[in-house]
């Protein structure tokens, strides 16, 4: 378990701001996605439709950096055991990376298409300011990167914005994705992508960029996003076979490429997984982080999310970084995505240990080395 650290101060909205920021580490330190977070925070502001909370893991490499994601959870446990275990993730993810930040993720409980207003996103870019520099963020699920300019031009925190950013992360995630599987291929005795079946869960902005270079190097592709309509602009474009979102996990491809949400491999779902390759830009893809040992009894190599999906935090980090953003300094760290998942390949199957643990132990190694330094 990461230790606490010392409390984090909050500085109030001033004037006559309507919003509520709330401290709730103690209530979220009853659930079991809890893993001795920092600070959690719930922002609230009824007359502005604001309801969202941001969680902050382990600052010891840096300040918190994650994407705000704006989802509507049916209930608010849901929504705080979702935004803990994705900052959680990005704790490893920048370990892992060797990026010098830590773990934090925001999660505005709304949805996208309806109820994001600017009144909702004006109370958001407050909440961030309040925040003081312990929390940067940019573009996540259902928040994009016009979100993201907009919130800029209220608060200096945000990354991955069109001005003075470096624009949408998403391509450069899925990029890394996409060299991530081929080097899980390649540790099977795959070279070549020419003929290889993929399914791949989630046609958002990363999947279906990770379907463009699939396709290009002529994979075969087999597809399912909730939105019909994008599926089957999948199968125009890509010749993709699509299918029902419920049917894509026992499609007997190569590769199962989990592109959409979080959960998707659990004790309940792992016998019925058609691939023998896991490789794909989800957070969260386990149910439970012991569901690996499932898939490693079933012979299925699993690239850990936070590895291989690093791509966009490499990129938005860069932006921060001393003498501003270098596009080509940042292409070729999202390069060494595979260079590591071959590491974490050869070292779990030499110590019989499944990916993840070896993924989570790299991250420990890096955390627990800077804080004997300080």
């Amino acid at each position: 378990m990461l230790q606490t650290h010392a409390p984090r101060s909050l500085k109030t909205p001033v004037g006559k701001s309507t919003l509520a920021i709330t401290d709730i580490t103690a209530e979220a330190s009853r659930l079991d996605a809890f893993d001795d977070h920092e600070r959690v925070w719930h922002g609230r502001d009824e007359k502005r439709g604001l309801n969202a909370i941001v969680a902050i893991h382990d600052t010891t490499l840096g300040p918190g950096l994650g994407g705000t994601r704006v989802w509507p959870h049916e209930t608010f446990e849901a929504a705080l055991t979702d935004v803990l275990r994705l900052s959680r993730g990005m704790t490893f993810k920048s370990a892992v990376a060797g990026m010098d930040f830590g773990g934090g993720k925001a999660l505005i409980i709304a949805d996208p298409k309806t109820d994001k207003t600017p009144a909702l996103l004006e109370a958001y870019a407050e909440m961030l300011a309040a925040l003081e520099g312990q929390f940067f963020t940019g573009e996540d699920v259902g928040f994009t990167v016009a979100d993201a300019d907009f919130l800029r031009a209220r608060t200096p925190n945000v990354t991955g914005t069109t001005v003075g950013g470096s624009g949408n992360p998403s391509p450069v995630t899925a990029h890394g994705v996409f060299l991530g599987l081929k080097a899980a291929l390649k540790h099977r005795g795959v070279g070549r992508l020419d003929g290889v079946h993929v399914a791949v869960q989630g046609l958002g902005s990363v999947g279906w960029t990770l379907c463009e270079k699939l396709h290009a190097e002529g994979a075969r592709l087999t597809v399912a996003d909730i939105d019909a309509a994008r599926t089957r602009k999948a199968g125009e474009t890509f010749g993709a076979e699509p299918v029902a979102t419920d049917a894509i996990l026992a499609v007997p491809a190569q590769v199962f490429a989990p592109c959409a949400l979080g959960g998707v491999l659990s004790a309940t779902s792992i016998p019925s997984l058609g691939a023998r390759i896991v490789a794909g830009a989800a957070n969260n893809q386990l149910a439970r982080h012991e569901d690996a040992r499932l898939l490693m009894q079933r012979g299925v190599l699993y690239a850990p999310d936070y590895v291989i999906n690093a791509g966009g935090l490499i990129n938005v980090a860069a932006e921060l970084a001393p003498g501003g953003y270098d596009r080509e300094a940042t292409m070729a760290k999202v390069a060494e995505i595979p260079e590591t998942l071959r590491d974490i390949f050869e070292r779990a199957e030499a110590q019989d240990r499944p990916t993840n643990d070896i993924a989570a132990e790299i991250a420990y190694e890096r955390i627990n080395a800077a804080r004997k330094r300080h």
